[in-house]
């Protein structure tokens, strides 16, 4: 039964979905003294900045994990999708745990609370995003019970009218930088207050009250202290305290401030200007009322200004930046120093920060100034998954065969790390063993001497914003024919260097495409492997070949002889079939025996444990059965005749079959895993049946 909709029922659909409750609680107001009361239950409301930073960023949780022997801390609030699925951050842990040590710190007084932070790196390193990523959860925080705070408005009439509840809203004034209502309590009378508040508090739950009033909060509370002859208890019955939620939409504690041109650039967008409209009514341009508070430091108060492209500004903006790093105040036009409390980040790429560097006149911002490196990623997996999150199944409707990803990511993590100085190793097998592969005679001490001898890894190379636009090319050209794979991808990344803005050495652009070769070849040998798999992935055939192998070498350890079941007679065991298999896995004729003792030793210690061998628990034993299966079955599969496009119906029945083992089992389409399968077999006619190592 199909329901018909009509205007009325989607009203009240929508009607339904709101939360009048929650709609109450974040617009809560409430007198100075309810206040009072939420600050002695709660004492976390008076937070300032960079404790509710912190905070918010340890409420998601944190999860450690080992790497190359060193101890990471892996934090959840950046890659949470609470509040934003779009900027997850990935495989940057090290930059991100020195950006929580930072506000740490700052958290509990250390001194970082007085430095701006400035986030340094190549470009499409992640730095924006992980500061969209702080703005944003800022903002969802402050909507949540845990991450409430609240800030106050004044009424200016008789405290009559309030009494009796006939103020309107827009009769109410907001103050213009979100001030802590705590700032009303006058300075004189403060400790006493705080003694009296934080009375058998532990420390770190104490209440502290920083910072004055903003000039136009200033100007309000002296008028009221002298209309009741500074009766202060009369002064904040004229005041209203309101939950105070962060949208950088709103301009509520959140700020950014990008550079213009620098002939445009005005400081007035920092810390406000006059409003010429108000000096006729008020009559003096000094006038508190008279001036719009409304600059990025004033509204991102209590909050986050971003700084974009920092060290683009102006030299009389990065002055600016001094005193509200240091001394947490700002100096509007015609006022006097006003108090701020807010993070202060900003972000940069190299060539704008070797050319501060340089500059001996900026030696007092380089004083304040904290540097957090963020470098590209240089661990594969977490590369793919930058590119999963954009290219995926949901949003994309072209199907993009299997390891078409991966790729174009191992490509981009191989332009970013340098040539490793041990001569054994290549830069693949680099790249795998940064990526967690164990490889043949090297340890977790081997990966952190390869990290420490490099100098600049990941500060270089192809940003992931380049692949993404080479991946998207690849999907509109090839809509039609419903598919990319990996060398569509890797064909226009390689086009692509040609006019790569940021590729202007020619070294640069040769040692790129030399290296989208060494990826073919490594995707070369992977579909190579997954074809053989297809192939052999027959289970029965593959558990006789086990159990004949296991039957062999039980009689080889035990110098016994096997019964030939179709003629009855007893033969020595097959060494032939056993070093068949053994091969494929490098085992050596004078380790043969090793090996198989080896299994004897494991397949006696499970019955001991009554449990039965199966030959997927052994690893390399598995991956020799799936070679020898594939050896004994490719000529009667007859891949090669593919190529010449003759295949007689029993062969035809066979390559069908491994084709839907290739979608079922590795996720192809029909059309992707035809062309795979067309590709190897293509290999094969070459006579290139070289084993993957």
């Amino acid at each position: 039964m199909t329901t018909t909709l009509d205007g009325a029922s989607l009203l009240q659909y929508v009607g339904d979905l709101q939360d009048r409750e929650y709609f109450q609680q974040l617009n809560w107001t409430g007198t100075f003294a309810d206040y009072l009361e939420l600050v002695t239950a709660n004492p976390k409301i008076t937070r300032n900045a960079f404790q509710r930073v912190y905070d918010m960023i340890m409420s998601y949780g944190t999860e450690e994990f080992m790497d190359a022997k060193k101890r990471l801390i892996r934090y959840r609030f950046f890659s949470a999708p609470t509040f934003d699925t779009e900027d997850a951050i990935f495989g940057l842990e090290i930059s991100l745990m020195r950006l929580v040590n930072f506000f740490k710190g700052a958290a509990q007084g250390y001194g970082t609370e007085k430095r701006v932070l400035l986030l340094h790196g190549p470009v499409g390193s992640a730095k924006s995003t992980i500061v969209r990523r702080l703005k944003r959860g800022m903002e969802y925080y402050t909507r949540t019970e845990e991450g409430a705070l609240y800030t106050f408005d004044w009424y200016l009439g008789d405290y009559e009218d309030i009494a009796a509840g006939t103020v309107k809203e827009a009769d109410w004034e907001k103050d213009p930088m979100h001030a802590e209502p705590l700032q009303l309590i006058p300075k004189d009378v403060r400790p006493q207050f705080l003694v009296r508040l934080n009375e058998g508090r532990p420390y770190n739950e104490q209440v502290q009250i920083r910072g004055d009033l903003s000039p136009v909060s200033r100007y309000h509370f002296s008028e009221l202290m002298r209309r009741y002859a500074g009766d202060w208890t009369k002064v904040i019955r004229h005041v209203r305290v309101r939950r105070l939620i962060f949208s950088e939409q709103d301009r509520i504690g959140i700020g950014t401030f990008q550079p213009k041109d620098e002939k445009n650039q005005d400081s007035t967008e920092l810390t406000g200007d006059i409003n010429y409209r108000k000096i006729a009514l008020y009559g003096s341009d000094s006038d508190p009322r008279a001036f719009n508070f409304d600059g990025e430091f004033n509204i991102a108060n209590r909050g986050i200004v971003e700084f974009i492209e920092m060290l683009k500004l102006d030299v009389a903006f990065l002055y600016d930046l001094l005193g509200a790093s240091q001394e947490h105040k700002i100096k509007s036009k015609k006022f006097a120093q006003t108090d701020i409390d807010e993070v202060i980040i900003g972000h940069t790429n190299e060539p704008e920060y070797r050319r501060l560097e340089n500059n001996e006149f900026m030696e007092a911002l380089k004083d304040r100034t904290v540097r957090i490196d963020i470098p590209y990623i240089t661990r594969l997996r977490d590369e793919v998954r930058i590119y999963e999150r954009d290219f995926n199944s949901d949003r994309v409707r072209v199907h993009i065969a299997p390891h078409t990803l991966e790729m174009a990511a191992m490509w981009a993590i191989l332009t970013r790390l340098e040539e490793p100085k041990k001569p054994n190793l290549t830069l693949m097998q680099k790249l795998k063993l940064y990526n967690g592969k164990s490889l043949p005679g090297f340890t977790e001490d081997n990966i952190k001497e390869l990290r420490k001898e490099a100098q600049r890894e990941g500060m270089e190379g192809i940003s992931p914003r380049y692949v993404q636009d080479k991946i998207s090319n690849a999907l509109v050209a090839f809509q039609e024919e419903g598919y990319i794979n990996p060398f569509m991808v890797l064909t226009e990344l390689e086009t692509g260097l040609k006019n790569h803005a940021l590729v202007t050495n020619e070294e640069d652009r040769r040692r790129y495409r030399d290296l989208l070769s060494l990826v073919r070849e490594e995707y070369t040998e992977i579909v190579k492997n997954e074809v053989q798999r297809a192939i052999s992935a027959d289970e029965e055939a593959i558990k006789r070949l086990c159990a004949n192998y296991i039957d062999n070498i039980k009689a080889y350890t035990q110098r016994e002889r096997l019964r030939n079941k179709y003629t009855g007679q007893y033969e020595e065991p097959d060494e032939r079939l056993m070093r068949s298999i053994e091969e494929k896995i490098d085992i050596p004729e004078s380790r043969k025996d090793d090996f198989r003792r080896e299994i004897m030793n494991y397949i006696g210690a499970l019955a001991i444990e009554g449990k039965t061998f199966d030959y997927r628990t052994n690893e390399r034993l598995h991956k020799a059965l799936e070679l020898k299966l594939f050896e004994d079955q490719k000529d009667s599969i007859k891949l090669t005749s593919l190529v010449s496009q003759v295949i007689d119906k029993d062969t035809q029945e066979k390559i069908d079959v491994v084709k839907a083992r290739l979608v079922r089992d590795f996720g192809y389409n029909e059309q992707s895993a035809t062309d795979v399968l067309n590709y190897v077999a293509s290999i094969f006619a070459r006579g290139d049946t070289r084993e993957r190592k």
